[in-house]
């Protein structure tokens, strides 16, 4: 290509850039949830979903796409046009976990996402069903023991955090539990409440709601100190686990390729909601934490979990079942 040809493909990809940035967004966004509604990522996501289309003057479209540990709708937004009409709103043991559990996966999650925004961070919550005779960590522990055929405990798919987190318990309180996945927290929720399984260690946001009615018991908090909205939860150091820390991030993702004006306006409107008075005190009472995480930094931050829970993982030697 001669140097003027060269010349004049920058203007023309620089005008294009420009001309994107100016027109976006000029129809419907589509928000990709990886898991089924009701669990935490779904609630974050219409969380953010309804300031965010009031703040771009369009609507937000929740669209949920379970499935394969969160593989298949994560995989659809990586193969979705780099317009910023298609973003991800990922749960972190998605993108951070799958990469060395599944090492075929057909996604990258550095090559094939631009990070736009954290938006959320929460440890997780020992919850059981309020139909077990235990209200304490020791005393689970102890019918876990007794009981035929151990602990059964859900997850949100298999590599999920969730079943990472229950591997864990497992090697720390020497006992057997069966893991029983699920296709997102929603029908693991459900399982939960009825009995079919005796825990489920996840964000407090997709739980919370059933504490007070009993349908589900909190045991332990995985955080270093209790939370605001609950109280009465003492820590997993307070409940005899100390060590026992889990925690979860939820973050914003758009395909690789997404110009980067359009991230930084996303960026910037989702930092005003997440900074906002309204969405902090509705995570606050979901049991967690508003934590805001620009592009570059969340960028960092990714690939220091992805080594973290890259260890984790094989030296739990945790498989996919």
């Amino acid at each position: 290509m001669k140097p003027i040809h060269r010349l004049l493909a920058v203007v023309l990809a620089l005008a294009a850039s420009a001309a994107t940035a100016d027109t976006w967004p000029s129809k419907p966004i589509t928000m990709i949830v990886p898991t089924s509604p009701a669990g935490s990522t779904d609630i974050m996501a219409r969380m953010v979903g309804d300031p965010l289309q009031r703040a771009l003057g369009q609507p937000v479209v929740i669209d949920n796409k379970p499935g394969a540990s969160g593989n298949i709708g994560t995989e659809f937004v990586a193969r979705a046009a780099p317009d910023g009409y298609t973003l991800l709103m990922q749960y972190s043991g998605f993108h951070v976990g799958n990469p060395s559990l599944y090492p075929n996966i057909r996604w990258s999650p550095t090559k094939d996402f631009v990070p736009v925004a954290m938006v959320m961070r929460a440890p997780h919550v020992v919850a059981v069903s309020g139909k077990l005779p235990v209200n304490s960590m020791k005393e689970l522990i102890e019918y876990g023991k007794k009981k035929e055929g151990g602990l059964f405990y859900a997850s949100s798919g298999n590599g999920s955090i969730q079943h990472i987190a229950g591997e864990l318990l497992s090697r720390q309180s020497k006992q057997a539990m069966t893991h029983v996945p699920y296709k997102g927290s929603g029908p693991a929720i459900n399982d939960l409440i009825s009995g079919n399984v005796d825990m489920f260690i996840t964000t407090p946001p997709s739980v919370i709601g059933h504490f007070a009615g009993g349908r589900i018991k909190a045991l332990a908090y995985t955080g270093t100190k209790r939370h605001p909205s609950m109280p009465n939860v003492p820590t997993s150091a307070e409940a005899g686990l100390p060590g026992y820390e889990v925690e979860s991030w939820f973050a914003v993702f758009a395909p690789a390729k997404t110009p980067p004006e359009v991230v930084a306006r996303l960026g910037a409107e989702l930092k005003k909601i997440v900074e906002s008075e309204a969405f902090r005190k509705k995570v606050d009472e979901q049991g967690a934490f508003a934590t805001y995480m620009d592009s570059p930094t969340l960028a960092k931050f990714v690939d220091q979990e992805l080594a973290t829970w890259s260890k984790v993982i094989k030296s739990a030697d945790i498989k996919p079942d």
